[in-house]
């Protein structure tokens, strides 16, 4: 009963995830999982933690983890923080970092839990509109603010922005925190955290759910100057000093040490996309540059949400976002196995003849 709930709750406009429907032979390209399998390194370092440990509680600290990710990067392991996903870095990221009197700065069009993260805690926020080409503008951002945040490259768009921009908007907001918030950033874009060490006020977060394939296992990182490293173990600490099991915690430095399957699989899908782009374009979609696991396309003479649900009449589910208005022609689809793309490109055939 809704009389026993905090006020908050009340004003609270939660996130949606995307579908996981239960439906037979679907062809899922809704919500961008790695269509390859995690390393079987991982997978094997997982099954060895089942034992009698378990009746144990994990590491705290997540110390292998957070050595595995330093050495991956050449970095101190007190520059790397770990979480429940990539998600629960970024709640903490908004409670540690971005809560200030003026307001934190993202894209109007970006990863929808930016705003909710800023409801649920109450913080300030300014959404600045993508170019007309659903860029970031960096020069947009050269404005007081209490930290800034987005993706690179964007969601749901796939536009990356090049590090020469970050650069820039580094420069420019000495005086706030950046957090470059980088999923996809391994099917293509460059990475930002070769900066990390010259500006103390860059945080850089990643996901093991995408190109390490381990969506399943919810394992989440941070890399950036120890204090800000601190902070998030504060915020950490006082919420959950357990989050990574002893599962999590081995399969993810596995999958973290194993580059070479990792460097495969990121190969297998960038090919992938680069022909279902072409035969996109080929059936009349204008589809934005991608360099994510994904494509954000629209096409001229049909609306997204009539192709979603046409596609879906074919059990092929992919992501139609309704707001805001200017995406609303638009589909995200999920870059799956070429027999996948495959599969949707005749479909998407069929229905436009």
């Amino acid at each position: 009963m809704s009389r026993y709930w905090s006020s908050i709750v009340h004003e609270l406009t939660p996130y949606v995830p995307g579908e996981q429907p239960k439906l037979p032979n679907l062809v899922k390209l809704n919500t961008n999982e790695n269509p390859y399998g995690p390393s079987p390194k991982a997978l094997e370092a997982m099954r060895a933690e089942v034992g009698d440990s378990l009746r144990l509680y994990p590491d705290p600290n997540s110390d292998r983890l957070k050595e595995a990710i330093a050495t991956y990067y050449h970095m101190k392991p007190a520059q790397v923080f770990v979480g429940n996903g990539s998600d629960e870095v970024l709640a903490h990221t908004f409670l540690a970092l971005l809560k200030h009197d003026e307001p934190v700065l993202f894209p109007d069009i970006t990863y929808s839990f930016y705003p909710v993260y800023c409801g649920l805690y109450g913080i300030a926020h300014r959404q600045l509109p993508l170019t007309e080409s659903f860029e970031i503008r960096v020069d947009d951002y050269f404005q007081p603010n209490g930290g800034i945040i987005f993706p690179n490259p964007n969601a749901p768009t796939g536009c990356p922005l090049p590090l020469s921009e970050i650069d820039r908007l580094l420069q420019a907001n000495v005086g706030s925190v950046v957090v470059v918030d980088e999923a996809y950033v391994d099917f293509g874009a460059e990475s930002a955290v070769g900066l990390v060490d010259r500006y103390p006020n860059l945080l850089v977060i990643h996901t093991l759910s995408k190109s390490r394939s381990l969506a399943g296992l919810r394992v989440g990182y941070a890399i950036g100057h120890p204090d800000l490293i601190e902070a998030l173990g504060r915020v950490k600490d006082s919420f959950n000093s357990y989050p990574l099991d002893r599962f999590a915690i081995a399969g993810a430095a596995a999958a973290i040490e194993d580059s070479a399957y990792f460097e495969d699989a990121c190969r297998k899908v960038i090919a992938s996309r680069t022909r279902m782009v072409a035969d996109l374009e080929a059936l009349g979609f204008e589809v934005l540059p991608s360099t994510a696991n994904f494509v954000f396309a629209r096409h001229g003479q049909h609306e997204g949400a009539g192709l979603a649900a046409k596609l879906r009449e074919r059990s092929i589910i992919v992501r139609h976002f309704k707001n805001p208005a200017r995406i609303a022609p638009f589909l995200r689809i999920t870059v799956g196995t070429d027999g996948q793309c495959e599969a949707l490109v005749s479909a998407l055939r069929e229905i436009l003849s």
